[in-house]
């Protein structure tokens, strides 16, 4: 089975990250990945150009963070990663009483409600890329601190350097879902319109 060392590459991977491409010519068609001592492993078929091979060494990646997104996530969890980033980003200022996923948000992917302090994000945001969870989470408490989207609310999410790049991929998923050809809830929210605070 030849191997292949892949450097990381990817912004949005940590940069020590180290992938290894197996291939196999006893895989026809199914691609699949684990992590293993620090490293990451992807299986692919011998027959994979290397083109495929690339595109799919970055799904398998991005699969992977998504199920470890979702194990770890709970609604702890999110308070920390709220506390966190409004450390970082925020200056510390905005302080939530409770962040909790929400099952009952399936046209948004956040809300809020200022006066209680309180921060609920979609369930449909597990499993996304970290980066995008966390640009949500911060959009949310940016309300906390501005309650409308106005020149003041943006302003506070400059300091966030992949907010385009999380807005990018929240309106992939939206026009995903609206494709034919792939199942999924139809006339889903614009990801603009990304949360209810009120």
């Amino acid at each position: 089975m030849p191997r292949r060392r892949v450097p990381a590459g990817a912004e949005d991977r940590p940069a020590a990250q180290d992938v290894e491409v197996r291939r196999s010519a006893r895989r026809s068609r199914t691609v699949s990945a684990y992590r293993e001592a620090g490293r990451t492993v992807v299986l692919i078929p011998a027959r994979m150009s290397a083109a495929e091979e690339k595109r799919w060494v970055a799904l398998m990646l991005d699969k992977l963070a998504a199920q470890e997104s979702r194990q770890v996530l709970g609604d702890e969890a999110l308070v920390a990663r709220a506390t966190e980033l409004s450390a970082r980003y925020l200056g510390g200022r905005a302080v939530p009483v409770s962040v909790r996923w929400v099952t009952n948000q399936n046209t948004r992917w956040g809300s809020c409600t200022p006066v209680e302090g309180t921060i609920r994000l979609s369930h449909r945001l597990q499993g996304m890329p970290e980066y995008v969870v966390d640009y949500v989470l911060l959009h949310e408490l940016a309300h906390l601190l501005v309650a409308d989207h106005g020149r003041r609310f943006w302003a506070l999410l400059e300091a966030y350097p992949r907010t385009e790049r999380a807005r990018g991929y929240l309106e992939g998923v939206v026009s995903a879902a609206r494709l034919p050809h792939i199942p999924g809830p139809r006339g889903e929210a614009d990801p603009k319109a990304l949360d209810d605070c009120g």
